[in-house]
């Protein structure tokens, strides 16, 4: 349909705008005469959804695609098309314009993280930020060879933005917490690790240097008085702990403090404990006073028991003014005796005292409110005898009321009943108050408590929802550096797969047949690589489609030395140390194959000047401590180990080696994708990855995988695949794929082998036919499919009707639980994208086989 020009394929706006536009107007001339490297890159723009241009020739001439249309705007778009960098983006050539220089003229691919670059939008220049890389496109018409620069890009300015508004709103919401009355810290992990403390904590405890150091760490001197083990309990079981008065000695002080304080578990939104939020006051000056009191009261209570044994005492006491007065009551006449004070205090007349007055006439010069309460204290201590003693109010001359205690002592007859009643009265007015606004902060105290647990929940549940903002803006940050790597290294794959094929095209034109064997090995060599590519990317993110089988560890790593030695060369000798009586795993053997060779030649790239790999096995015991350490549940693991006596790697390298694209090697030695791979892999298999080294002792990497509870599956050497002479048996065949290149070609294998194919192109049309009476011995389906269902579902859902029914699932990405997780139901197989055709032939004769062999 477009001849040479089939490179500007496509439905998308920009993809027509292009196949329209009178391009002989412009440097570049007619489409059919553009450079590959150029015509490879508009290709590749026009059949990605991400935000890329291309900047191109001398002019800097511009294309872009239908992701980056909302970023050009409609000042420029579609305008700008084809024209020169300088005219289309004026106001930030001189910025990006030197830049596109640099890349062209040799000097390598660029990359800029949230860069300032202001765009005309809307009539003005408005601020903007973008993260995006300049990459060089091969030109051999070039003097330099390269032609122009492509651009993947992603605009931050709203990320920033969110960014900018987080720190605003921690910073707010330090500055509130830093108001809240009490001091206050918040702890996250289950190490307690001191991320906020407020001014308050810091004047109570000190200037330790308290962010990202645990609790334990701070204060040792706090082991042993309950604080640590009270903090593990509520992370542990998410139930709040709060306390009052509690003693708290810190270093280098020679008495105790007291603190009212709160621990409470700071949770996610997923209801797991990720911190506590630490909450108090300081009351060692109540608790002081308190405790002043309660002696000053026990030692006046004292005296007031001894006053009536001893009167001298007790006159020395009214001297010291420590008693307001005395009484005596003789129980049987029912008589008062008091003196000047006692009578003063109760508002009576000081000579009544003298002669004696009834109980009923001081009673009533009580409050009202207390004289049921003094009645029942008095009668009760008459009925048991000893000593008495109750506060209560009692109106003096000026008409006010006051408290008083009164303490006494009932005396009994020979005969054991009561005789005597004497006793002294103390003024507890001060007392009373203290107690009073005591009991007035504690309520408030409560009250700010409750308030500080409301405002700390609403301030972590507006923290909780600014970091997952945060997290998605990061993980689309992500994305974009993923997907500049991915172009650098599919830009290349792909100029050699069109290439060869455009050249192998002109060859077969031209009846030239010599070197097509040439260009045909080079594209099969760059489709394989790339088909590696993808599948360490489905490692790293654990997308991977793994067969995993009962595996003997030692036997397939004393299978793989002779190829590792090999490999690392005779200047490195390896060698092989395995545990004996190995647990065996379950684990896809030629992935664990792949990750063991990555290891090795890591290793030998980190001793230039040569060393020593040692390639280990051991059964592993992991406990409670010991797994948490190793961020894996606990149990039983084998691990595999890769040792050399290298470089060593120094920490802040190792925090990142396990991400995708980074690699310390120099550029065109690695890809950065081998580690990240491993890591990928052996989580996908239930295990782990983890790295020993230090910088020049060298590097230990160790896999950790589950033990298999059962006996490894017997291995009988490599499978090899033979032409596959056609069949003698009939058989009907149903593919379901949505891709018509891979029908077309699973079609030819399924007519070379002498079978009959029938094909659907989604899943509905595929269930149609299985539910039909035609005749179908096998079904092979993409797992990934349109029509409502996937491949497995279909598949299911037509084994109702066809219990025996055999399927192959062929795919290029799948969830693994899709599929079964490599435990597929009987008569089900997979077979991974891009396969071999002997490969799909073998496995499709061999299913179809067996089916027809069990139906006799």
């Amino acid at each position: 349909m477009f001849g040479s020009q089939d490179f500007l394929a496509g439905a998308g706006e920009m993809a027509t705008l292009m196949r329209a536009y009178d391009w002989t107007t412009t440097p570049l001339g007619n489409p059919e005469g553009w450079p590959s490297g150029l015509r490879t890159a508009v290709r590749l723009l026009l059949n990605s959804h991400h935000p890329m241009h291309i900047f191109w020739g001398p002019e800097a001439t511009f294309f872009y695609n239908d992701g980056f249309v909302p970023s050009a705007g409609p000042e420029r778009h579609p305008s700008a098309l084809g024209r020169p960098a300088s005219e289309s983006w004026g106001e930030i050539w001189p910025v990006i314009g030197s830049e596109v220089a640099k890349v062209c003229n040799g000097g390598g691919h660029t990359w800029y993280e949230d860069q300032h670059v202001p765009i005309l939008r809307q009539g003005r220049v408005e601020d903007a930020y973008w993260t995006y890389g300049f990459s060089p496109i091969d030109d051999d018409t070039a003097p330099n060879g390269i032609g122009g620069v492509i651009s993947i890009l992603t605009e931050t300015t709203k990320r920033k933005a969110l960014e900018d508004s987080l720190r605003a709103s921690n910073q707010r919401q330090r500055s509130l917490l830093q108001q809240i009355p009490g001091f206050i810290a918040v702890l996250e992990g289950p190490d307690h690790v001191y991320t906020y403390v407020n001014d308050a904590y810091v004047a109570i405890a000190g200037s330790r240097g308290y962010l990202g150091r645990t609790v334990r760490d701070v204060f040792p001197e706090l082991e042993g008085q309950v604080f640590f083990d009270l903090l593990d309990e509520v992370y542990a079981t998410g139930i709040p702990f709060s306390a009052q008065a509690t003693s708290i000695r810190f270093a280098d002080e020679d008495e105790d403090r007291y603190i009212d304080f709160l621990f409470q578990p700071i949770r996610e939104q997923n209801g797991l404990i990720n911190g506590i939020l630490v909450g108090g006051h300081e009351v060692t000056a109540r608790v002081r006073a308190e405790t002043a009191l309660r002696a000053e009261r026990d030692q006046a209570r004292h005296r007031a028991v001894k006053a009536h044994a001893d009167a001298e005492r007790v006159q020395l006491a009214l001297g010291a003014g420590a008693i307001l007065g005395t009484w005596h009551w003789d129980i049987p006449s029912d008589r008062f005796t008091i003196d000047e004070g006692f009578a003063r205090s109760f508002g009576l007349d000081p000579d009544l005292g003298t002669t004696g007055i009834p109980l009923a006439q001081i009673v009533a010069t009580v409050h009202p409110d207390d004289q049921a309460g003094l009645a029942e204290a008095i009668n009760g201590a008459v009925r048991r005898g000893g000593a008495y003693a109750h506060q209560y109010r009692v109106r003096r001359m000026d008409g006010r009321y006051y408290w008083i205690e009164a303490n006494g002592c009932v005396d009994r007859a020979e005969d054991g009943t009561p005789s005597s009643f004497p006793g002294v009265i103390i003024d507890v007015e001060e007392r009373r108050a203290v107690l009073e606004e005591r009991d007035r902060a504690a309520a408030a105290l409560r009250i700010l408590n409750e308030t500080l647990e409301q405002r700390v929940a609403e301030r972590t549940a507006e923290l909780m929802q600014a970091e997952e903002a945060l997290r998605q803006s990061q993980k689309m940050e992500a994305v974009g550096q993923l997907t500049g790597g991915l172009a650098h290294d599919f830009n290349n794959l792909l100029a050699g797969i069109s290439g060869s094929l455009e050249l192998m095209q002109n060859r077969m034109q031209q009846g030239r047949l010599k070197d097509v064997d040439k260009y045909m090995v080079a594209a099969q060599g760059a489709s394989k690589r790339a088909a590696a590519l993808t599948h360490r990317l489905l490692a790293f993110s654990r997308r991977q489609t793994l067969d995993p089988k009962p595996t003997d560890v030692n036997r397939l790593v004393g299978g793989m030395q002779e190829m590792i030695q090999r490999t690392v060369g005779p200047g490195i000798p390896v060698e092989v140390v395995g545990a004996s009586s190995l647990w065996p795993a379950l684990v896809d053997p030629s992935q664990l194959e792949n990750a063991l060779l990555n290891l090795c030649i890591n290793a030998r790239d980190a001793m230039p000047d040569g060393g020593r790999i040692t390639v280990e096995t051991a059964n592993r015991w992991l406990d409670e401590r010991a797994a948490k350490k190793q961020d894996i549940p606990e149990g039983q693991y084998l691990s595999l180990c890769v040792t050399d006596t290298g470089t060593g790697m120094p920490p802040e390298v190792i925090a990142r080696v396990f991400e995708p694209f980074f690699t310390t090697k120099p550029i065109g030695e690695g890809t950065g994708l081998g580690l990240s791979m491993i890591y990928g892999f052996a989580q996908q298999s239930g295990g782990q990855v983890r790295i020993y080294s230090e910088v020049g002792q060298g590097s230990t990497i160790c896999i950790y995988l589950p033990r298999h509870y059962g006996d490894a599956a017997d291995e009988d050497g490599t499978i090899k695949f033979d032409a596959l002479p056609r069949s003698e048996q009939e058989a009907t065949v149903l593919i379901v794929d949505d891709e018509p290149t891979v029908r077309m070609l699973v079609t030819d294998i399924l007519e070379d082998l002498g079978y009959l194919a029938i094909e659907a192109g989604d899943s509905a049309a595929g269930l149609k036919i299985m539910q039909s009476d035609v005749r179908i011995d096998l079904l092979v389906t993409d797992v990934g499919l349109p029509g409502g269902m996937n491949g497995r579902q279909m598949a299911d859902a037509a084994r109702v009707s066809r219990p025996d029914l055999k399927v192959l699932f062929i795919t290029g990405y799948a969830e693994n639980a899709i599929v079964g997780n490599g435990h597929l139901a009987p008569g089900m197989s997979v077979l991974t994208k891009p396969f071999a055709m002997d490969a799909m032939a073998t496995r499709i004769r061999s299913l179809i086989e067996a089916d027809l062999e069990t139906k006799r």
